[in-house]
């Protein structure tokens, strides 16, 4: 008789809930993560709750960097061998600082 369980059942985690958890985790209510990167709590409670099926790669950025977790975590669950950026490197989140999460609806590159 084996002793190792029966895994039948492994959640499986959607991109709002990565969401919800990395600001969880972070320990920000969704109204200072809405503040930390420039979007409305609106917007926050939105992507949470899977209202938004795909959220624009510069919020999920944004959100990586606020909440200290790898942006590819935040968009498929997993991270790569090697490194959250398969380099050694720290992910997009790591170490982020107040003050540099504002989404700048301008996305044109500064000369």
């Amino acid at each position: 008789m084996s002793m190792q369980p029966d895994y039948a059942f492994i959640p499986q985690f959607t991109i709002s809930d990565r969401l919800r958890k990395a600001r969880e985790h972070a320990r920000l209510d969704q109204t200072q993560l809405a503040k930390r990167i420039g979007i409305s709590r609106t917007s926050v409670s939105s992507y949470e709750a899977g209202r938004i099926a795909k959220p624009r790669q510069i919020v999920l950025n944004a959100w990586a960097l606020a909440t200290g977790v790898p942006v590819q975590w935040l968009e498929t669950g997993t991270v790569p061998e090697g490194g959250p950026n398969n380099d050694g490197a720290p992910a997009v989140g790591a170490g982020a600082s107040e003050g540099l999460l504002r989404l700048d609806s301008n996305q044109q590159p500064s000369d």
